[in-house]
């Protein structure tokens, strides 16, 4: 399902993760958020750690409904204009076994129709980040990002599909006044998976827009797009609003909720994450 935004970032840059982080979106689910507006002067090397809570239900296109938790622990390291992100996360799913975290709807060998609950780790994911010197002080913020899922949930409960995938990502923000316009464009390479034959690649984006309410909150709105990940199933799009806190200099507070516009898309979504840098 698409989840994350990700001080150490260069000013106002927003992420989404992605849940793999596609979270690799959103939810690369993801998906994770970093500051909406950070420092102007981001220090030469900087630490930030995050714990974040994800709960998505709908149909998916299925008979049956499921639900996802998704608790997903990220560190990031910042230096120079690299960064370098690990994210482990623990998953619950609710459903047939036909729904995959970051992807929606899939076919799965030996589905059926009853509701099973499994619960784990989920996939571990491994990013790198490369943030393009900026010519100007006017200019756009470009990053190009890589993202390496490893296979670590277990497939035989539906938590994953067992497979390694990779993403390429480019993300680009601008300040227009007050506000920041933010978007990011990708392509997903997924492993083949025996147990799950039907899933194929695909590209996915973003587009976003963020705006301050006063020094340490912002709001912003943000739409998902994931192009659909097996023959039989819509394109997914999702769209909602965020809220971001600074509640101090090191701790920062976000919050969102997420609606499905197709099928394939989850029927709601909330997220919160909790933030802290040094």
């Amino acid at each position: 399902m698409g989840l994350s935004v990700w001080v150490g970032t260069p000013p106002g840059f927003f992420q989404m993760f992605k849940k793999y982080t596609k979270y690799i979106s959103y939810l690369y689910v993801i998906i994770t958020f970093n500051e909406s507006y950070a420092q102007t002067n981001p220090p030469q090397e900087a630490h930030a750690l995050s714990l974040a809570a994800y709960y998505g239900h709908g149909d998916f296109g299925f008979d049956v409904d499921t639900s996802i938790t998704y608790l997903p622990l990220r560190y990031e390291y910042d230096v120079g204009n690299w960064g370098f992100q690990f994210l482990m996360p623990m998953l619950a799913v609710d459903g047939p076994g036909s729904v995959l975290v970051n992807l929606g709807g899939v076919n799965r060998i030996f589905a059926g129709s009853e509701r099973r609950q499994e619960s784990g780790l989920g996939d571990i994911v491994g990013s790198l980040v490369y943030r393009t010197p900026r010519r100007n002080p006017s200019a756009a913020f470009v990053d190009l990002r890589l993202d390496i899922k490893i296979p670590t949930a277990n497939e035989q409960k539906g938590l994953g599909s067992g497979e390694t995938d990779v993403n390429l990502q480019i993300d680009l923000s601008q300040y227009v006044g007050q506000w920041l316009l933010f978007g990011s464009i990708g392509y997903s390479y997924r492993g083949k998976s025996e147990l799950y034959p039907d899933l194929r690649d695909g590209t996915f984006g973003q587009l976003g827009v963020a705006f301050p309410l006063q020094e340490s909150q912002s709001i912003g709105l943000l739409y998902d797009y994931r192009q659909a990940v097996a023959s039989f199933t819509s394109d997914i799009h999702e769209v909602g609003p965020y809220v971001n806190w600074q509640l101090n200099d090191n701790w920062t507070l976000t919050g969102m909720t997420m609606a499905g516009l197709t099928s394939a898309s989850v029927d709601y979504s909330v997220l919160a994450q909790l933030r802290y840098s040094w």
